[in-house]
């Protein structure tokens, strides 16, 4: 397997996996947003946020760079699953 600048034998991910399969670990306990108290639950909110703030970061500059190579908006849109109007409508303004 591999991906950018980096490379992993079959071998070495069967044995992640193996690893990943035997340990369930705390994901395994999650009961649910509902068993969260209301104090837990707005304590949650900042964190979330920041990842969303981060993630729509990310695809703004990627978008930018996109348009900036002159990848068109038809292209933007059918990789994302929206239609080009959709993808220039939530993208027109950056870069």
């Amino acid at each position: 397997m591999g991906g950018p600048s980096v490379y992993i034998c079959d071998g070495c991910v069967a044995a992640c996996n193996r690893l990943l399969k035997a340990h369930q670990g705390p994901a395994a306990d999650f009961a649910g947003w509902d068993a969260y108290t209301n104090e837990e639950l707005l304590a949650s909110l900042p964190p979330s946020e920041a990842t969303l703030s981060a993630v729509r970061d990310d695809l703004r500059a990627k978008v930018a760079i996109l348009r900036e190579r002159g990848v068109s908006w038809a292209a933007i849109g059918e990789a994302l699953g929206i239609s080009r109007q959709a993808a220039w409508e939530r993208f027109r303004f950056v870069g």
